[in-house]
């Protein structure tokens, strides 16, 4: 699994921090997502899935 995201689609829900905080974080500034782990290991891969899949901004890509 790959993760991709895209600043300029995120919109600061910080829903995909609530999921998987050791993926993704967010900057102090303006919650902007941040990534964490590009490649994540295979025990948060249905948890990364989620958070693309309900991201309000679909700012985050997950390749397999």
């Amino acid at each position: 699994m790959k993760i991709t995201v895209d600043q300029d689609k995120c919109c600061g829900a910080g829903t995909c921090v609530l999921l998987a905080p050791d993926v993704f974080d967010q900057r102090e500034e303006d919650g902007i997502v941040l990534l964490l782990q590009e490649t994540p290991g295979p025990d948060t891969h249905d948890i990364v899935r989620e958070a693309a899949d309900v991201c309000p901004g679909a700012a985050i890509t997950v390749s397999e």
